[in-house]
């Protein structure tokens, strides 16, 4: 595997640090990652490496707010953008995709997103589906509903009252907060992300992971993960656009399968044509960091060989 580093200019401007993977010989497509909230992409360096195997060119830049696209600069840690802060994150997005096709050109693009990342990724597929060979989503979450609105309310109060860059530990406690809750006794407060301590630890001693994120940025994703569970916008999905939804059985970010459920059945109802769900049995949040990683990364490139293949046909 080949590794190299990039730095993508953004629509505005902005700096964005992409890491970049290349699989010995020619590639056959290129996955696109899109990383969850308070991580960054390094953290994908072992799944690359099983695409990268498997003859995909790997791509995952961090995502504005986050790792080293905010760098050392601490107002910018947490923080999306002043102004429609959640469509600017993803039209970072596209310029990495752009940015991957210019270096691999006539590739086939599929586009995997993780947590908040799988935010970004479906409102990706919501302008830019038809560009895409096949959406991944691991840990997704459905509409949060009336507590998504009070939440987001919070968090433009905050905004209004201390500015959108202030550090919102309330908001921390109202999201992340709860997921502990259903793993009690706890070692620490993220064993919501895995069964394995080792992967947890690691989290826990990454100073690019676990931040406390700031009240502008909680407004601009509350409000995101509203519209991509909306009727009128999820329809705007390409009908023959191929989606992959894999999730920890006891996730709670997608309320133990529940949410990601929700999902599906609503991509289904509203003419997606191939829709396909897999849940891991005692899993939790970070399907790629879990005991049974391995399963999950296997099952993954399976479903893009199938996809890649059908569309050579």
């Amino acid at each position: 595997m080949q590794t190299s580093t990039h730095t993508v200019t953004a629509t505005d401007g902005t700096p964005l640090f992409v890491h970049h993977w290349l699989p010995e010989g020619q590639p056959k497509a290129v996955v696109q990652i899109a990383h969850g909230m308070a991580e960054h992409s390094a953290r994908y360096a072992r799944f690359a490496e099983r695409l990268t195997e498997a003859g995909y060119a790997a791509y995952a830049g961090d995502h504005r707010g986050h790792g080293q696209t905010a760098g050392s600069a601490t107002p910018d840690h947490g923080y999306f953008a002043d102004t429609e802060g959640f469509d600017t994150a993803v039209a970072d997005l596209k310029s990495v995709t752009e940015h991957a096709s210019a270096e691999q050109p006539d590739l086939p693009i599929f586009l995997f997103g993780h947590s908040m990342g799988s935010f970004l990724s479906r409102a990706y597929a919501l302008r830019w589906g038809r560009d895409l060979s096949g959406l991944v989503l691991s840990g997704t979450a459905g509409d949060p509903g009336a507590l998504g609105r009070i939440g987001r309310a919070v968090a433009l109060a905050q905004a209004r009252v201390r500015g959108r860059r202030h550090p919102s530990g309330l908001m921390d406690r109202l999201t992340f907060g709860q997921y502990n809750a259903a793993f009690k006794p706890t070692r620490t407060r993220f064993d919501w992300l895995s069964r394995d301590p080792d992967e947890v630890d690691k989290y826990i001693a990454d100073i690019e992971c676990g931040n406390i994120f700031t009240a502008g940025f909680y407004s601009d994703l509350l409000g995101g993960l509203a519209r991509i569970n909306a009727d009128g916008e999820v329809s705007r999905v390409p009908k023959g656009l191929p989606i992959l939804l894999v999730s920890g059985e006891l996730d709670p970010v997608g309320e133990k399968s529940k949410g990601v459920r929700r999902v599906e059945e609503q991509y289904r109802r509203l003419g997606v044509e191939d829709v396909t769900s897999i849940f891991y049995p005692g899993a939790r949040h970070e399907l790629l960091n879990e005991t049974n990683r391995d399963e999950v990364m296997d099952d993954i490139v399976e479903w893009l060989d199938i996809r890649l293949a059908a569309r050579s046909a």
